[in-house]
């Protein structure tokens, strides 16, 4: 309940800020909430589509190479839906195992070779576990041999319109050769569940047991998020963390798809966060609000190169960078990965100008976050003086004691004037604010 309501208060910002405690009835100007990407990380990439009509409502690098991992093995289930639907194979065929099937390294179902598994307890296992040893003997399966398989992988891909996809394997264990796109990985999700809904509820399973001993599904959020329904999740060192994702509220359907996280915890919350603004956006569209993802979204600046694709496996070069999704209009704040070398800056009065014509000071405050750790309230505060320092050189930052359980990020001592003008600033630049009257 604790997780279901913080993550509504992500969504929903004013009203959840409101049921916290976290505004005052004093509240004379509120903003949308806006998330903030982790635009830091060199392998992060997403996109959002609408599954109905293809619409593209936010996307980042969606086009830049990545690598696909686990997720690969929608494609490889896709291959197997069509081979099903056309009676090339049935849910009851069984398939034995190979000495190379038995050989994938984990995750696997751990059947030993020469060993035989249904086709469909093979899939199950695909879709729960990630199984890499079941993905490759249901490829010899199909396909005769992997790399024939995968040769009808990337074949399907292209014709799918993934034009920047190329599979080697069908399980999505590391090889360079290897590469796809958010974008590409949202057209194979969108096919799969247009081409082959009968089958689409493999995506949902949230356990499998074989033998004995059941399994539960990688996608957390298939618990975490009502209307979440699918579909894959993947990992290795050099692609970071990536999740493919659908989910359904008031009859819509999206598809958003993050590449490159830093953990799952926090791709999780990331992709729940991508989906719960995309859904209100669709919302308010309804309601003939003239309003885009993008818009909901706010893009710290970046210096230096961020499309690079590394060319290891397994490599550790993003190691230490800070990435943040934030929810700027009183809500909460979350790091994507432990910052091993971060320095915490403390709270500091912003620099008042001796000037004989010093500006009247007043009782009205601009509140510019709410954050459930004290030390990131700190950290905005440094932001915002950073970014924003001007239209707050006559005010004094403060950290709030915690309301509701957020701590508030307020400049103090502002005129009427000044704070509205204040705020006008920061929205002006994507930075969600709030005005406070006294």
């Amino acid at each position: 309940m604790i997780q279901l309501a913080r993550r509504l208060f992500s969504a929903l910002g004013i009203v959840a800020a409101v049921a916290t405690g976290v505004l005052t009835p004093t509240l004379v100007q509120a903003q949308v909430p806006y998330l903030s990407l982790p635009a830091t990380e060199p392998k992060y990439a997403a996109i959002v589509v609408d599954a109905n009509t293809g619409e593209v409502l936010y996307a980042k690098r969606a086009d830049s190479p990545r690598y696909p991992a686990s997720i690969t093995k929608v494609m490889t289930l896709y291959l197997a839906f069509e081979a099903l639907s056309e009676g090339r194979i049935k849910p009851t065929d069984m398939i034995t195992v190979s000495a190379k099937a038995a050989s994938q390294p984990p995750t696997k179902l751990g059947v030993g070779a020469g060993g035989q598994i249904s086709v469909d307890d093979a899939m199950r296992s695909i879709a729960v576990k990630s199984a890499n040893d079941m993905a490759v003997a249901l490829a010899e399966h199909i396909g005769g041999s992997e790399q024939r398989f995968a040769a009808l992988m990337t074949l399907r891909a292209q014709e799918l319109g993934m034009s920047n996809t190329r599979f080697v394997n069908a399980s999505g264990l590391p090889d360079t050769r290897q590469i796809s796109t958010a974008r590409d990985i949202a057209i194979m999700s969108r096919a799969v569940m247009r081409d082959y809904p009968q089958y689409y509820a493999f995506f949902s399973l949230r356990s499998f047991t074989y033998r004995g001993v059941t399994m539960t599904n990688h996608n957390r959020l298939l618990d975490q998020m009502p209307g979440m329904d699918g579909l894959k999740t993947g990992y290795t060192n050099a692609s970071g963390f990536n999740l493919a994702a659908s989910a359904v509220r008031d009859g819509r359907r999206l598809i958003a798809v993050m590449l490159g996280g830093r953990s799952s915890a926090s791709r999780n919350d990331h992709v729940e966060d991508l989906l719960l603004t995309g859904f209100d956006v669709m919302r308010r569209r309804s309601l003939g609000e003239t309003i885009t993802v993008a818009q909901s979204m706010f893009e710290p600046v970046t210096d230096g190169p961020i499309d690079r694709l590394s060319s290891e496996q397994g490599d550790g070069d993003q190691d230490g960078l800070r990435v943040i999704v934030t929810n700027e209009s009183g809500g909460s704040i979350r790091s994507m990965a432990p910052i091993p070398d971060a320095v915490t800056i403390p709270v500091r009065k912003a620099t008042v100008k001796a000037a004989p014509a010093k500006k009247p000071r007043g009782q009205w405050a601009v509140q510019a976050g709410a954050f459930k750790s004290k030390a990131q309230a700190r950290e905005q505060v440094t932001l915002v003086q950073r970014r924003f320092g001007k239209v707050f050189d006559d005010a004094d930052a403060a950290v709030g004691n915690a309301v509701g359980g957020y701590y508030r990020v307020r400049f103090e001592g502002m005129t009427a004037e000044a704070a509205r003008a204040a705020c006008q600033t920061l929205k002006a630049k994507k930075q969600a604010c709030m005005v406070i009257a006294p």
